[in-house]
């Protein structure tokens, strides 16, 4: 396998030196995706789209932005045209959709564009310089999301597939009780002498290769937080019933990420696009293994002790938690829909039929056309959630219905 061994060596240190020799699985991804130096995101994420390991909604062409430009210019509108009119992409990738959006909004709203201040929240360094040399024509700033002061943002924070790679938590059940899934090495787990010794060791799963330097180690122990425990009280769900071995993961990371954008917000909006279900989906007892996932050259699977640093790994979102802790934070919920419905009430199906009538070699006809359906596909991109949440909206203006979450001309009765 092609995991970096720098990484591996630093993932091992962190074990052995850690006060039990063992770490969480959510420390492991951190380190596997946003170490500075050799994190995938420092180092990969620069080969998004059909050359690298996956590709998303703005590889298919600028319609995507285009069509987020569109909302984001009648946000502007309802919020009465303040300046500067904020706008914060979180996880900006190559910088692909911030150049659709702006070169757009430049184009079809003037006015808008004057009012407009493009803010980029970037972790990934490497990702940053990409960012900066495909957008230096623009005026854009960028921030760590701790940087932005409190209360300061009029205007809207968004995302694309951004929190499907927060670090997540994993956890099995065994005999009706939580147990945290946590990575060790074989030297490190044989020197394991705490509860999670005494938990079912059927579960437990050993990672090796021959060409590997390093085999990891999962062991079940007690959660390192309560927060894991309570987390599905919180959401709603009863897990007492679930089979023994049930396995699935926990984003806590997201709801520290939505806490911080609520507190930067001081009036405006939240969108955020990525795959996953609302909780009674996403912990269901037939979906028994959970949602991770690792891609590697377009190719999916579910381990990610493998390709280490040369890999991404993601787990889908749980959107109710989103909103239940959204309303903690002062995020009322403005809508929820699918990305298909989304993209066709901002005018997508009119560019689909609009095609018949553009006059280009019938090759580019049919690529156009097929990128614009991939956008669509309710098994793909398509079937992504869209969240849209609002703080201190005026009852005027959360009256005003947002057009991306209106029922789009096409499928009305």
């Amino acid at each position: 396998m092609n995991s970096n061994p720098g990484l591996r060596e630093i993932i091992t240190d962190h074990i052995a030196t850690s006060p039990q020799k063992r770490i969480t699985f959510a420390q492991f991804m951190d380190l596997a995706l946003y170490h500075p130096q050799l994190g995938y995101y420092s180092t990969k994420a620069v080969n998004l789209g059909k050359q690298g390991d996956f590709f998303t909604s703005i590889h298919l062409g600028a319609d995507f932005g285009e069509l987020l430009a569109v909302q984001f210019a009648q946000m502007w509108e309802i919020l009465g045209r303040p300046v500067p009119f904020s706008l914060v992409e979180m996880g900006a990738g190559q910088g692909l959709l911030a150049l659709d959006i702006l070169k757009y909004i430049q184009q079809e709203y003037p006015d808008f564009f004057n009012a407009l201040d493009y803010l980029i929240v970037e972790k990934s360094l490497a990702l940053k310089q990409e960012q900066q040399q495909r957008l230096q024509e623009f005026s854009v700033r960028w921030f760590n999301l701790e940087e932005i002061p409190s209360h300061s943002i009029t205007g809207c924070f968004f995302s694309n597939e951004l929190v499907d790679a927060m670090p997540v938590h994993q956890f099995v059940l065994q005999q009706g009780k939580l147990w945290e899934i946590y990575v060790t090495t074989l030297e490190g787990e044989a020197n394991e002498a705490d509860e999670a010794d005494k938990a079912d060791k059927a579960d437990e799963k050993v990672i090796t290769s021959p060409i590997e330097l390093v085999s990891f180690v999962e062991i079940p122990g007690t959660p390192s937080t309560s927060k894991l425990v309570e987390y599905f009280d919180f959401v709603g769900i009863n897990i007492s019933d679930f089979p023994d071995n049930y396995r699935s993961e926990i984003n806590l990371a997201a709801l520290d990420w939505l806490s911080m954008v609520a507190d930067r917000l001081q009036r405006g909006y939240l969108l955020t696009i990525d795959y996953g279900y609302p909780a009674n989906r996403y912990y269901n007892p037939r979906r028994s293994q959970g949602t991770l996932q690792c891609y590697y050259h377009h190719q999916r699977h579910n381990d990610p002790y493998i390709n280490i640093g040369q890999q991404d790994i993601t787990a889908h979102v749980d959107f109710t938690a989103l909103e239940r802790w959204g309303e903690r934070c002062g995020l009322d919920k403005v809508g929820f829909t699918e990305q298909a419905l989304f993209l066709m009430a901002l005018g997508l199906g009119e560019r689909i039929a609009g095609l018949s009538y553009t006059q280009q070699p019938i090759s580019q006809l049919l690529r156009r056309r097929d990128m614009l359906h991939q956008l669509l596909d309710p098994l793909g991109l398509g079937g992504f959630g869209v969240l849209v949440q609002g703080k201190r909206l005026t009852t005027q203006e959360a009256a005003q219905p947002l057009k991306g979450l209106s029922v789009p001309e096409q499928i009305k009765i």
